[in-house]
């Protein structure tokens, strides 16, 4: 707690009959000549822990920001490459799943107009429905086991970059 925090739960209990006037002036006078010692910030003791953990929401968010697309148009292309490229030189293991968000981004492409084309032919209806199902369903899958720590390729994902 810091000296204001302090100061206003003396003054509560005050004003509640808690704390008479002579108690309340000695408490506040006390804490006025002695605060109490700043909170430090709370570091982890290993710091290729905290890196990890940074990389693991990071990846998570940038698999999760495939989705935004569904927020504002094309941002679920965007997002997630700006991410991959702001964050890869500081976490490293940022890289791998930058690589898998853009070759599923890559690949999606080509799926929807392959299956635009199939409309014509009537069977591009339901492959484009069961495209926007697995649009949604691996990114989540891939953001789950990120934050988990793992690296998940998604299925049907053509590998355009290593």
């Amino acid at each position: 707690m810091n000296i204001t925090e302090e100061l206003e739960r003396l003054q509560r209990l005050h004003q509640s009959g808690g704390l008479s006037d002579e108690e309340y002036a000695k408490a506040k006078a006390a804490l006025l000549d002695n605060p109490p010692p700043a909170a430090a910030p709370v570091l982890p003791k290993d710091p290729s822990a905290f890196v990890e953990q940074q990389t693991r929401q990071w990846a998570m968010l940038l698999h999760f920001s495939l989705l935004a697309g569904f927020v504002l148009p094309f941002a679920g292309l965007v997002v997630p490459i700006v991410i991959w490229q702001l964050k890869k030189t500081e976490l490293p293991g940022i890289d791998v799943h930058g690589k898998i968000a853009v070759n599923w981004i890559i690949s999606l492409i080509i799926y929807g107009a392959v299956c635009a084309l199939l409309i014509l032919v009537l069977i591009g209806i339901p492959l484009l429905v069961a495209l926007g199902i697995v649009g949604v369903i691996f990114p989540i899958i891939g953001g789950i086991k990120a934050n988990n720590g793992e690296v998940w390729n998604y299925p049907l994902s053509i590998s355009f970059l290593q």
